[in-house]
């Protein structure tokens, strides 16, 4: 019963966290939803930063070992062949998170954009802490790829190219409706990361792109 009792917490907060956003969700609606008292939140969880960390680190515990696994043998060519192929080390796992659930990529993507665009701190340490050698591995080989760009240089292009990513991602519903709508075309999330992940390569290797100021 007890294992029962944490489940239910967890998909109804992850259900209010990618619906609402961390700040906006209370404690209060979470165990509403939950259909438990507060007690038994701060029995599982502790508090709402773990609470968070753990719906999180379902989806983490699948992709990090994958990523881990695809990367192993990788040396990227230079330049954006070398970024692209760095990506698409990260499609299947990513993609994969849909065994956790159903429409788990998305799930997981829309969580983590609210992590992003709310300066959650506290998720950064955890992935660090926890996942840091995977995310090391994937900065090192994206440097290998791209040897003459400065690190603050990079820095800026990674982190445009995640906005990127985070928002089409927490949009894909809109895009499939808009593809449906104007172009007759049936899309699903595989044919979203398909389409995005080009740009974003663009993007972070920086074909085309000069900065002048």
């Amino acid at each position: 019963m007890s294992k029962q009792t944490k489940t239910r917490i967890i998909e109804a907060a992850e259900q209010l966290f990618a619906l609402q956003g961390y700040g906006q969700t209370s404690m209060r609606e979470i165990t509403a939803r939950a259909d438990v008292n507060l007690a038994s939140v701060n029995y599982h969880f502790g508090s709402k930063k773990n609470l968070i960390q753990a719906l999180l680190k379902r989806y983490f515990d699948v992709m990090m070992p994958q990523i881990d696994t695809a990367l192993e043998t990788l040396i990227p060519s230079v330049g954006r062949r070398g970024v692209d192929q760095v990506l698409q080390s990260l499609k299947g796992p990513l993609l994969n998170l849909n065994e956790v659930q159903p429409n788990g990529t998305e799930m997981f993507v829309q969580l983590l954009g609210k992590g992003y665009t709310e300066s959650q701190g506290h998720l950064r340490r955890f992935i660090m802490g926890n996942y840091g050698d995977t995310v090391h591995t994937i900065l090192a080989m994206l440097r290998t790829a791209l040897p003459a760009i400065p690190a603050d240089e990079l820095f800026w292009r990674l982190h445009f190219a995640i906005g990127s990513f985070v928002f089409s991602m927490a949009s894909s519903q809109a895009l499939k409706d808009i593809a449906k709508a104007d172009y007759q075309q049936d899309i699903d999330i595989a044919d979203v990361i398909e389409h995005l992940f080009p740009f974003v390569a663009k993007g972070i290797s920086g074909d085309g792109y000069q900065n002048e100021f």
